[in-house]
């Protein structure tokens, strides 16, 4: 029952990346940049659940629109330290705001009481670390 909706709220959020040219791996880089603002990108990878390998391309294409920058980490002359910059801010807002729109839509079917039970489940799941999820049982 996750899976098919997770795909289908990842569709209707689609439209909303298209609009600000960015592709879902580059929402999740900006959205785990603001969570936490300084990060490498081995750490942002692992945050993210992606190979180091994988994000280079969507770093770099944030870099050349001006959303992300990429700094030499002084602690480590191999390494680069990434942050967002204002129009990262700028754009990751503008998309948030968008998806917070559809996800409302969506909610707005459910009774109040219902809305707020299944937000709360949702915080509760969203707080379980992601390792403890992929734990084998």
């Amino acid at each position: 029952m996750m899976v098919p909706l997770g795909r289908t709220l990842m569709a209707a959020e689609e439209p909303v990346l298209a609009a600000h040219d960015l592709s879902m791996w580059a929402y999740v880089v900006l959205h785990a940049l603001d969570e936490r603002p300084v990060r490498n990108q081995s750490a942002l990878a692992q945050a993210i659940g992606a190979d180091k390998t994988r994000i280079i391309g969507v770093l770099d294409g944030l870099q050349e629109r001006g959303l992300i920058r990429r700094e030499p980490d002084p602690a480590d002359r191999r390494a680069h330290l990434l942050s967002l910059t204002p129009e990262g801010r700028r754009v990751r807002d503008a998309v948030r705001a968008g998806i917070q729109e559809r996800e409302n839509r969506l909610l707005e079917r459910l009774p109040e009481g219902e809305r707020q039970a299944f937000l709360r489940a949702l915080q509760t799941l969203h707080a379980i670390p992601r390792e403890e999820i992929l734990r084998e049982p």
